[in-house]
């Protein structure tokens, strides 16, 4: 009755939630990047040029898992509702950070990221239930809010993993379990659902599988590119996560501490950039341009990192490299305009699945790179250049604005509506 009566106002109070919920498992996902080199360097025994190899492989195991159950996920979503699937989601994540802390050898480190990423529907989900609680119109801004989310859990986690990890280095995955244990509580006690019952369809296997997916968005080619745009964006976007921790030590000869301030740059840069530019530059450029502009961003701050010599230099990037967030809000606030609400679930289940896919193999690749240009030995065929990683990132991104133009040029009738600059619409009658 009220539920179905009134979606706006309870919408933005749930919007809210979630925007915590993000934040805190973004603080359990960031507090551990500081201390895994240290980590890997003790498990294997190997140098950060060599251990940064199982940091890609290790990627990859949690992105397998991820890329089976995404779309599972995302579809059991769009059925039964996104809460019960967020909380299974937090929980997991919780055991993952304890597996992962207490591991006496690399197997078991990989058996916890293994399950984590099975389990991990938290960006995709909160997606789709800012897509149930938000009006086409304010989307781009609420996706806006949804990096800076992200970036406010990048300034908290790894400052206090870089901290915590020079005390012990597993004392951050033991601290990261403790907020997933909030985060699910909170959601537990807190998060109201958001997919009303008569919004919700049946759960089908046959699309909800990772295959069944790229299937579906397939046939619908306006979609598919700008999701092949996703997965392009998503492997030169890896080189973040994959390398920038092994990175910082072996071309700055950083620590733990040093390597989560760093990371906390990152996050204050797309924290401010997405809260107070991202909403208004989709806004006033439209989401196309919008997009186009932060691709763009990405490019030259790539080509900057991959040339950043000094510690000084890389912090410099880290404030052009902010602007570059708009890029992907924009691209959702398209894609999720041009599907219909009760499948949000399954569009943000097949996004978040090319993404995991990429994920199978770029950290491999961008870990490859670094530890191959990264050596200290001369070499006839390759040169010391720890930045080179970056430069590939680049060649990455400038190759996903061509499934991106042409999924604008194929849309651009129905994005248009959606598209106009404020506050001065085209008039329908000027010719």
């Amino acid at each position: 009755m009220t539920e179905s009566q009134s979606p706006p106002r309870a919408g933005k109070n749930a919007f809210f939630f979630v925007i915590v919920a993000v934040v805190l498992n973004m603080i359990s996902f960031g507090i551990i990047m500081p201390v895994m080199p240290d980590l890997l360097e003790e498990l294997t025994g190997q140098p950060a040029e060599s251990a940064v190899l199982e940091a890609g492989l290790l990627s990859a195991t949690f992105a397998v898992a991820n890329f089976l159950a995404m779309p599972i996920l995302g579809g059991l979503s769009d059925a039964y509702g996104r809460r019960p699937v967020l909380l299974a989601s937090i929980g997991m994540l919780g055991i993952d950070l304890l597996i992962m802390g207490l591991a006496p050898t690399l197997g078991i480190l990989f058996l916890g990221r293994f399950l984590g990423g099975m389990f991990s529907a938290t960006y995709s989900v909160a997606n789709a239930y800012i897509a149930d609680v938000t009006e086409p119109e304010e989307r781009g801004r609420a996706f806006g809010m949804m990096g800076a989310a992200f970036g406010i859990g990048f300034i908290l986690g790894p400052v206090f993993g870089g901290f915590l990890g020079d005390i012990d280095t597993r004392l951050p995955f033991f601290v990261a379990a403790g907020f997933a244990a909030v985060n699910f509580a909170y959601g537990f006690f807190v998060l109201p659902e958001s997919l009303k019952p008569e919004d919700r369809r049946p759960f089908n296997l046959a699309r909800a599988n990772p295959f069944g997916a790229f299937k579906h968005f397939v046939k619908l080619p306006k979609v598919a590119w700008f999701i092949v745009a996703i997965g392009l964006f998503q492997i030169a976007h890896a080189v973040y996560p994959a390398t920038w921790n092994f990175h910082g030590d072996i071309r700055y000869g950083w620590n733990a501490s040093q390597i989560g301030w760093s990371l906390g740059a990152v996050g204050v840069g797309s924290a401010i950039s997405q809260a107070l530019l991202t909403g208004y530059l989709i806004k006033r450029l439209g989401p196309m341009r919008a997009a186009f502009f932060g691709l763009s961003v990405n490019v030259v701050a790539m080509i900057l990192f991959s040339l950043a010599g000094a510690p000084w230099m890389a912090y410099a990037v880290i404030t052009v490299s902010a602007l570059g967030g708009v890029a992907m809000p924009a691209i959702n606030t398209i894609t999720s305009t041009l599907t219909p609400r009760n499948a949000q679930g399954e569009l943000q289940g097949a996004q978040a699945s090319v993404m995991a896919g990429t994920l199978i193999f770029s950290p491999i690749l961008m870990t490859s790179t670094l530890s191959a240009f990264s050596a200290r030995e001369e070499s006839y065929f390759i040169a010391y250049f720890p930045g080179a990683a970056f430069l590939l990132a680049a060649i990455f991104i400038l190759l996903a604005m061509i499934p991106f133009l042409i999924g604008v040029r194929m849309n651009r009738k129905d994005i248009v509506k959606t598209d106009v600059p404020a506050p001065d619409p085209i008039p329908d009658q000027v010719a």
